[in-house]
């Protein structure tokens, strides 16, 4: 009796962990959590929100540039997302002639959109759960498998201009491919100034309250017959199967709220002893690493005015991820998150030995893994101080990355009469690389994190005094640390130059710890994880048929979710009480802090003194940002955030710091995603800037809610 009652209560505590607002569900599967989400308040259908015979919501969603999300605002081809997201074009545009950072930009009309080559946006046409059919190739190898799944998607998208992936869930437990449209032209239509788009800088990032209005506005352009093209003067604005209206009904706790888009990456399975490695070994790691080159960066930024637009796009992108992982580690530590996870592991192991079919296929399953983590989880820290170092680290390893190809394929570019072409580019590239390139600050970078990842990964063969010497001559005298150099080496290249680039200090720096991480490092991590995966195939597996009245969802993979919750605050610990939504008038009290990470331009402190809000206000409020209960993560970016209409209230771009650590756990109690309130941005465009006319582009859905 005593065994019986441990089971019951084991899997109600099992069950009891999963919230209602956990998750994020594929979208070709949501019917089955239809009425879960009425329940919640939404008046939609499943096929209102995903549909591949008629247009649906899933139609105006776009991925954004390989790692943020856009939303479709109206049957022109208009885009929003974050401003963070599209901060890297905006940085790329801007100079000292055209601060756009400082000042903003907005395009009066089309012809003064701007360019920007290579960026992307991508709609999913529709997304087929392939697994019977890859199932019944009766293959395990991997190869056999690539192979099959190539057919199948060049199969899919013949006769079409779509492209095909399919990608694995659950650690290959199913497989869903996803059938695309690429949209190769994507122009800059407009950006709040850095004072509004990342207003409270790295003192607001990842916290709550928030008062950023994280947004900018892109255009998709197509050929005449409204098919993808790459870019041509005479290219015309895209008419979308399907734009979100735009929801100015006044907001209240407890709203519905949907986060549709293109979440990164969880890790919601891993075993207790990983997460333990994550939180006191590999997060602190990475973290000191960025504090290392994030105070040489942030100096020189404040140094002046070209080295701040220089690193500014840098910088966010460093401290992004730096400042969420503080955060990440905190809250783990607050939910007592290795805990939970072995309470969890005794639960599903009492489960498992419950069934003897059970005790056979899932019984040393978690075992194993901790095995496996005490074994060698020393490759995973090596290689996570690697992606650091050389991902993060000098810049001019990026350099080296593009040369690399013209090393190794001189005789081929050569013989094709490609040579010269394969020079300009790089020509063209180091003239974008050297722009927003300080040799000084990288110098200083190059001697602190090469000390620092000699010390982590336990090479002593070079101290301090070393590697200060050695930075002297590789950015004294290394063709990669100089633009003339640099220039005048790709003018002259010739038969001998390879062996030039070899024996240059730079690049044999870089070369030798790259060898070494490639043929092991790399190699030994690609192995550990290999095994991790196998093992966590059949974890998943065991949760599935053992609990099989849970919320199943897989891991976030950068591919299209839904995740649902509510508008609403948050009590994260004792003390503590977050309300729902902030204020403009929030805005000035934290300029009147004095602190430089919330300085505004005069005509932001000129319109909230008149109180000029217009039709954007809720009683007689100007409401800026919201949280809700959705379960986000990186990539979520710029997603929309629809009422229970499908109407859009605003863009998710952040979690508040008590959140952070959903990607390994989700508690519905603390987690909440940050909004931009969508009549902020609106605000923002009309009053602020002056930029009604793509106000007047949308469709505005107003009246009061009920």
């Amino acid at each position: 009796m005593k065994k019986l009652f441990f089971c019951i209560t084991a899997f109600v505590i099992f069950i009891g962990r999963v919230h209602a607002d956990e998750g994020m569900l594929i979208p070709s599967l949501i019917s089955a959590f239809e009425s879960d989400m009425k329940a919640k308040g939404m008046k939609l259908s499943a096929q209102d929100i995903y549909n591949v015979n008629k247009a649906s919501i899933k139609d105006a969603i776009l991925q954004f540039g390989g790692g943020c999300t856009a939303e479709l605002v109206s049957d022109q081809g208009l885009l929003l997302t974050n401003h963070h997201c599209g901060y890297s074009q905006i940085q790329s545009h801007s100079s000292l002639e055209n601060d756009y950072l400082k000042f903003g930009f907005w395009a009066k009309n089309n012809l003064e959109e701007l360019t920007n080559p290579g960026l992307t946006a991508v709609r999913i046409v529709r997304i087929e759960d392939v697994t019977k059919l890859i199932r019944d190739l009766g293959k395990t190898d991997e190869a056999s498998i690539q192979a099959y799944m190539k057919e199948l998607t060049a199969k899919a998208v013949a006769g079409t201009h779509y492209e095909a992936e399919i990608k694995p869930f659950n650690y290959g437990n199913d497989y869903y491919m996803m059938v695309k449209e690429v949209f190769l032209d994507v122009r800059f239509v407009g950006t709040p100034p850095n004072s509004i788009g990342k207003f409270g800088g790295d003192t607001d990032n990842w916290v709550w309250p928030r008062h950023t209005g994280d947004f900018s506005v892109f255009r998709i352009y197509v050929g005449k017959d409204n098919k993808p093209a790459p870019y041509s003067v005479d290219n015309v604005p895209y008419k979308p199967i399907h734009f979100l209206p735009i929801s100015f009904k006044n907001r209240k706790q407890g709203d519905f709220t949907m986060v549709y888009g293109f979440p990164g990456s969880t890790e919601q399975h891993v075993v207790s002893s990983y997460l333990k490695f994550i939180i006191e070994k590999e997060r602190p790691a990475r973290i000191r690493m960025r504090d290392l080159s994030l105070g040489i960066i942030d100096a020189g930024m404040k140094s002046s005015d070209k080295t701040r637009i220089q690193y500014a796009a840098k910088q966010a992108s460093i401290a992004n991820a730096w400042k969420k992982w503080i955060g990440q580690i905190d809250g783990l530590k607050r939910l007592d998150a290795v805990n939970l996870k072995i309470e969890r592991e005794k639960i599903y192991q009492e489960k498992a030995t419950s069934n003897p079919d059970w005790k056979v296929k899932f019984g040393d399953v978690i075992q194993k893994m901790n095995e496996l983590v005490s074994s060698k989880i020393d490759v995973e820290f090596q290689y996570a101080m690697g992606v650091e170092y050389f991902s993060y680290g000098p810049e001019y390893f990026k350099l080296i990355r593009g040369l690399n190809d013209l090393l190794s394929n001189y005789s081929k570019y050569k013989e094709k009469n490609e040579l010269q072409s394969v020079i300009d580019k790089l020509k063209t590239s180091a003239e974008g690389f050297f722009k927003n390139y300080d040799d000084k600050i990288d110098k200083r970078i190059f001697e602190l994190l090469t000390l620092e990842y000699f010390e982590q990964i336990g090479n002593v063969s070079m101290s301090i005094n070393d590697i200060q010497a050695l930075a002297n001559t590789i950015y004294s005298q290394s063709i990669l640390t100089d633009k003339n150099r640099f220039i005048q080496f790709l003018s002259s290249y010739n038969e001998t130059s390879k062996t030039m680039v070899e024996n240059d200090p730079g690049f044999a720096h870089y070369n030798k710890l790259m060898t070494k991480f490639r043929s092991e490092t790399s190699p030994s991590f690609q192995a550990f994880n290999g095994e991790m995966t196998t093992l966590l195939k059949r974890y998943v597996e065991g949760k599935k048929v053992m609990f099989p009245n849970d919320k199943h969802w897989p891991d976030a993979n950068s591919t299209l979710r839904i995740s649902y919750g509510k508008l609403e605050g948050s009590s994260p610990a004792d003390g503590m009480k977050y309300t729902e939504h902030t204020t403009l008038d929030g805005i000035i009290a934290k300029y009147n802090s004095g602190n430089p990470d919330f300085d505004l331009l005069p005509r932001m402190i000129d319109l909230h003194k008149a109180k000029e809000y217009g039709p954007y206000a809720q009683n007689g409020e100007l409401w800026v940002c919201f949280t809700g209960s959705n379960h986000t993560t990186g990539g979520n970016s710029g997603s929309p955030v629809l009422d229970k209409n499908g109407h859009l209230m605003g863009l998710n771009f952040d979690r508040t710091w008590e959140s952070t650590m959903s990607d390994y756990m989700f508690d519905a109690n603390r987690c909440r995603n940050v909004v931009v309130d969508i009549r902020y941005v609106l605000w923002v465009m009309d009053k602020y800037a002056g930029a009604k006319h793509l106000v007047d582009e949308m469709k505005l859905v107003k009246g009061k809610s009920k």
